[in-house]
């Protein structure tokens, strides 16, 4: 079986798949896109012109949960929960890591400090229920690493980049939270599913939303910058 899967360098949901892909350990070769000037060969083959597409001996698949769940299906190694009351909450988890996502994306670009104020707000909110959801660990099901695992690799990764721009606080007293963070951090699977430069593409990106996290990396930048007085 062949896998090609298509990529954009930050693409959350592309690290979803490479993510599974490395925890099955089959094979596959990757080739990025530019999102912001769509080849007409990928709009062919990407009805919503998204990544990730994962090419199966050429046949495409599109979205990333269609993708993983392909993936979970065909492959060894299972990630998903075997009793189907489990799995389906596995896969309820998985949703609400999109939903975190669309979180992050509204954080980034909110306007100004008030609205800032008020997503990140809404990011601690979502973590506490996680918080409340987490076991002993060190993964979300404990020592079996699974599909939500793989869908929260790349929330976290987010962090890891704002964490440098600001103290946040968003996991502030979520033990359970920052313990999984660590784990997830740490797994090769999750590292290897983006490149080196990860972060400081990452950091463009968010410079060019001129959002209130933009101006607060530029204020950090100014600050870096600046010669301290003798």
């Amino acid at each position: 079986m062949s896998l090609l899967l298509v990529s954009h360098v930050l693409c959350p949901y592309v690290q979803r798949a490479a993510i599974v892909l490395a925890e099955k350990d089959v094979p596959y070769e990757r080739h990025y896109v530019d999102l912001a000037n769509k080849p007409e060969w990928f709009l062919s083959i990407s009805p919503l012109g998204k990544t990730p597409v994962l090419l199966v001996n050429n046949d495409p698949i599109f979205e990333s949960a269609v993708i993983c769940e392909y993936l979970e299906e065909t492959l060894p190694r299972p990630m998903h929960p075997q009793e189907p009351l489990h799995r389906a909450q596995h896969r309820a988890w998985m949703e609400f890591g999109t939903a975190v996502l669309n979180a992050i994306g509204a954080f980034y670009v909110a306007p100004d400090a008030e609205s800032l104020e008020q997503k990140r707000k809404d990011l601690r909110t979502k973590f506490t229920q996680l918080e409340e959801e987490l076991g002993d660990g060190p993964y979300f099901a404990g020592t079996h690493f699974c599909l939500v695992d793989a869908v929260f690799g790349p929330v976290f990764r987010y962090f890891d980049v704002f964490d440098a721009i600001a103290d946040f606080g968003i996991f502030a007293e979520r033990p359970k939270v920052q313990a999984w963070r660590r784990a997830l951090t740490g797994r090769p699977s999750v590292i290897a599913a983006v490149g080196a430069d990860y972060p400081a593409q990452l950091e463009k990106f968010l410079l060019a939303r001129r959002s209130e996290l933009s101006r607060l990396i530029l204020a950090r930048r100014a600050t870096l910058t600046t010669p301290s007085n003798p």
